[in-house]
C-alpha cells in the first residue's frame, strides 16, 4: 500500500533548511532532519535527493510570493493596485525572511523558472493598466517600470527582513514609489494618495 505524502513534512524540511542557511549551520542529510521527528528517508521521498531539496527550497519562495499576489484585491485605481502588489511582495519577505534570502541565490537552480518569472508579470500587468488608464505616460515601458518598482521594494526587504534596519524604515516606500511613479507622468497629489492606499497591503492581517 502506497503511503500518502504529507505536505506538512515537505514544508517542515524546506523551512528548516532555509533557517539553517540563514544561521550558517552546516547542512547535511542528517543535520537537516535532526530534531524534526522524520528520518533521512523523508528527503528522498519528498525531494528525490539533496539536490532536489535545494531546488525546492528556492522555488518555495516564489510559490509563496505567487500565492501572496492572489490575495491582493484589485480596484479601479491602477496605481494603488501596483503599489499593493509591491507591498504584498514586501509583506511576503517579512513573513518568510529565511526563504526570501534563498529566492535570489543563483547558486541553487529553480524547479520551474517560468513560474518564478511569472511573479514579475504581476507587476508588469499592473503597470500596463496604469498606462492604459493615462496614469503613466504612453511611452512607459511596463517591464522597465515593474523592475524599477521591484528594485525599490527589494532594497527595503533586504535591509529590513534580513538586514540591519528597523521596520520603521519601511515607511520610506511611500515617498520612493511616489517619486518613481510621478517621474513616469502621474499627478503628484493623486499619486501620493494612491500609493498610500496601496501601501496598506503591507499591514499584517488584522494589523
Amino acid at each position: 500500500m502506497v503511503r500518502t505524502k504529507d505536505p506538512a513534512v515537505r514544508t517542515l524540511l524546506i523551512e528548516r533548511a532555509a533557517h539553517m542557511l540563514r544561521t550558517r549551520e552546516p547542512i547535511t542529510l542528517r543535520s537537516l532532519v535532526a530534531g524534526t521527528g522524520v528520518s533521512t528517508m523523508a528527503v528522498y521521498t519528498y525531494f528525490g535527493n539533496m539536490d532536489g531539496m535545494w531546488k525546492a527550497l528556492r522555488q518555495e519562495g516564489f510559490t509563496r510570493l505567487a500565492a501572496r499576489f492572489t490575495t491582493v484585491t484589485m480596484s479601479t485605481d491602477p496605481v494603488r493596485d501596483l503599489t499593493a502588489m509591491v507591498a504584498a511582495y514586501l509583506r511576503n519577505a517579512l513573513d518568510h525572511p529565511d526563504l526570501y534570502r534563498v529566492m535570489f541565490d543563483a547558486n541553487f537552480e529553480l524547479e520551474d523558472l517560468k513560474a518564478a518569472d511569472a511573479t514579475l508579470e504581476h507587476l508588469v500587468q499592473a503597470v500596463e493598466r496604469g498606462r492604459r488608464a493615462g496614469r503613466f505616460r504612453a511611452d512607459t515601458d511596463p517591464l522597465e517600470l515593474a523592475i524599477q518598482s521591484w528594485v525599490v521594494v527589494h532594497g527595503l526587504a533586504s535591509l529590513v527582513a534580513n538586514g540591519p534596519l528597523p521596520r520603521e524604515t519601511l515607511a520610506h516606500g511611500v515617498p520612493l514609489l511616489t517619486a518613481l511613479f510621478v517621474s513616469r507622468g502621474d499627478d503628484p497629489d493623486r499619486c501620493r494618495l494612491s500609493v498610500e492606499n496601496g501601501w496598506k497591503q503591507l499591514r499584517p492581517p488584522g494589523g
